[in-house]
């Protein structure tokens, strides 16, 4: 059950009235969702594997997101430190860099005063090291997060989206839930794309820790010689790893433009010839998108979200154009104002299993369920019947009691006893129907006494209902014969509520005056066999399936057109083909 307002998919529906057509209100839909039962074994795997990605992608979020605050953190503790040098040299009145400086004491120069006071006053060894452990740890941490969570998370979605690619090209079995292979296809190499920038990661943050490692040796062992104190316990030093830290990674930061999501370009420098070789491997299997490498991490992972959220909501989109909605049944209409949307309706369904109506008018041997809808009739809806709550039973088997002839559905009014009010209602064990009764009090100080009722549903006076005029529902309600022949002549239709109403409008329905006349044959001919049909089924006990039916129609037609002159064929394949010119 749900409110709203029912319309028309197309043009059609705007000139064409349908039962309900046009009513805002509570409408009850019964919805063919078999297509969950036929392919169970498929939609659980596939969601199976699905939702044990989407859980492995949290981790890699997670993961990034840690590592990027925990970096952060350590770059800013390491400039907050080694900013001071670039203010001391602009105070002694240098034109020079940190680098530059640190590079020419490298060399072997003498030790300029701003860097002299900078190692000796503003760092000493003790804040070296203490910059050296908070660098060179969250370095380590980095690397443990990836070991331990990012990397094997990014290697098991790789492993299940295999499993899905090779599900996909089951097109079979696995086409028809919305497993698309080539979208599936896509998800697996951009998995397999996270997986190569994981690695190099790695091999980026090694090397970056490597060299600040490096570097801050070098310090303690420079602050050592300027304090004439002994180094021989210190640890050796690099000077090549020295240069290149000062010339490329001093004030730039490789790591945190790996782990970074920006909106500007941050496109990473690739070697010509190691894009020649990155698009050489695509054409021996290799990734097709050739320019993952100038990608960061977090892109990476942001595209390959995005591939997986495509390619998952695939199934989502495939199944729902498989769930048809078999029958309608507008229970109450409500004004067309925002303020009715807001209105609290009680409502509930529920089935119950009746075994002393197993075998009755609105049921069947194979199933003995029947359901039951109860709701609270606003005051708005039918004024003549305010204050009453309405209870309707066999909605689920009516669509296949109205083609054997007869209805099962039934329905009963409740009134609610004067002075009370319905706050809430749901249906109970033992076809049981608990309602929940206020009293009505004017006064604002007292919300006055409230009352339960249980009212046994087998024992209501339930009255048969039709929810057809004369045989406008029997004949109209064949969807799909009429939509055989609307697919025939290329035509969208939306049905209308009466054959009056379907004779009156069909004329305008086709535009092509060379099958025109065929076309007004249609309706009139459907109803013939229609209704042929049922005198069969009446009083020699005979019936057609579907398919026969179909046939018998378009043999029909055939005949009448024949007769009529209006369509010259020889044959079924050329009156179809005449037809849909």
């Amino acid at each position: 059950m749900c409110l709203g307002e029912l319309i028309g998919d197309n043009d059609v529906s705007r000139t064409r009235r349908t039962a309900g057509h046009g009513m805002h209100g509570l409408h009850c839909l019964m919805l063919d969702t078999s297509i969950f039962w036929k392919r169970k074994n498929e939609l659980h795997q596939v969601a199976q594997q699905a939702s044990n990605i989407e859980d492995l992608t949290e981790v890699i979020r997670a993961s990034l997101s840690v590592m990027c605050k925990q970096w952060s953190d350590a770059m800013h503790t390491f400039h907050e430190k080694f900013d001071s040098l670039s203010t001391l040299i602009i105070d002694h009145g240098l034109d020079s860099s940190p680098q530059e400086e640190f590079l020419s004491l490298l060399g072997g120069a003498r030790t300029s005063p701003p860097v002299h006071q900078f190692l000796v006053n503003s760092l000493g060894e003790a804040g070296v090291k203490r910059v050296s452990k908070v660098v060179c740890g969250a370095g380590k941490e980095l690397q443990l997060i990836v070991l331990n969570h990012l990397q094997p998370a990014a290697e098991i979605i790789g492993f299940r989206m295999g499993e899905l690619r090779g599900l996909s090209r089951w097109r079979a079995r696995y086409q028809g839930v919305g497993l698309d292979e080539t979208l599936i296809n896509n998800a697996t190499e951009k998995a397999g794309m996270l997986l190569v920038q994981v690695e190099r990661f790695m091999r980026v943050l090694s090397s970056v820790v490597q060299q600040f490692s490096n570097f801050f040796n070098w310090l303690l062992k420079c602050i050592k010689l300027l304090m004439s104190e002994p180094s021989d316990q210190l640890l050796p030093y690099n000077s090549e790893l020295a240069i290149i830290f000062l010339k490329f990674l001093y004030d730039q930061d490789p790591v945190r433009k790996l782990l970074e999501l920006c909106e500007a370009d941050c496109d990473i420098e690739v070697e010509l010839e190691t894009m020649q070789r990155v698009k050489e491997l695509a054409h021996f299997g290799g990734f097709l998108d050739c320019e993952y490498l100038r990608r960061t991490l977090a892109k990476e992972f942001q595209l390959m979200e995005s591939s997986f959220k495509e390619a998952f909501l695939m199934p989502f989109s495939t199944i729902s154009e498989k769930i048809l909605c078999e029958n309608l049944l507008p229970l109450f209409p409500l004004p067309s104002s925002p303020a009715s949307t807001s209105i609290p309706v009680p409502a509930s369904i529920s089935y119950y299993e009746d075994p002393c109506h197993a075998m009755s008018s609105y049921q069947t041997s194979q199933n003995s369920f029947i359901d039951y809808l109860s709701f609270q009739i606003p005051e708005d809806s039918f004024p003549e019947i305010a204050n009453c709550i309405g209870i309707a039973r066999g909605f689920m088997n009516d669509l296949v009691s109205v083609k054997k002839g007869y209805t099962s559905l039934e329905a009963v009014l409740l009134c609610v006893p004067d002075g009370y009010h319905c706050v809430d209602l749901s249906l109970y064990k033992e076809s049981q129907i608990v309602l929940l009764l206020n009293e009505t009090t004017t006064s604002s100080e007292s919300s006055g006494d409230a009352c339960m009722m249980i009212v046994q549903a087998s024992d209501l006076p339930f009255v048969s209902i039709s929810r057809s005029s004369s045989l406008d529902y029997w004949m109209l309600h064949q969807l799909k014969i009429w939509n055989f022949f609307l697919n025939i002549f290329g035509i969208s239709w939306v049905m209308p509520f009466g054959i009056v109403d379907l004779l009156c409008c069909w004329g305008g329905g086709c535009r092509n005056t060379r099958i025109r006349k065929v076309w007004g044959m249609v309706p009139l001919c459907i109803f013939w066999c229609l209704w042929w049909e049922r005198n069969t089924r009446c009083f020699e006990g005979m019936e057609r399936n579907v398919l026969e039916l179909k046939g018998l129609v378009l043999r029909t037609l055939m005949e009448w057109s024949k007769a009529s002159g209006v369509l010259v064929f020889s044959s079924a394949l050329d009156f179809l083909e005449s037809c849909n010119a």
